[in-house]
């Protein structure tokens, strides 16, 4: 907004048509309760927003992504991770019976032919812990 003065033309007297002219506002202090109307953002800078938003959520993903896998991830992620299950031999067990003991959703006789091949022949001993990554 510009404010407006009247002057007199110099060397002419006070009856002279008066001159107007517009004098810019730069630098004055705008009188209290004085707003000037907001000015909308074109679309082009509403996408550019949006665009910055999607790539900075996208980077604090990634970020936390790779932290988390930093710092170990989720033991359930990965299978040598898991804790190994373990049973105690009791008297008169069998392979098979360890076997359910160790895995029961498992298949019986793959566990028991895979424990078998782990023990190498060697015969189960009352009180012995036989251990099975679960």
């Amino acid at each position: 907004m510009a404010a407006v003065t009247i002057t007199h033309r110099p060397g002419i007297g006070y009856g002279a048509e008066p001159t107007i002219r517009a004098v810019p506002d730069v630098g004055r202090a705008r009188p209290t309760g004085v707003h000037r109307p907001a000015r909308r953002a074109s679309a082009a800078t509403y996408r550019r927003r949006r665009v910055a938003a999607v790539v900075l959520a996208l980077a604090v993903v990634v970020a936390a992504g790779k932290a988390g896998s930093a710092l170990g991830g989720s033991p359930l992620a990965a299978p040598e991770r898991r804790p190994a299950t373990e049973t105690i031999v009791r008297p008169g067990d069998s392979l098979q019976a360890v076997a359910g003991r160790l895995a029961p959703g498992a298949d019986g006789a793959a566990v028991a032919d895979a424990l078998a091949d782990a023990r190498q022949g060697a015969p189960l001993l009352p009180g012995e812990t036989v251990r099975w990554p679960g």
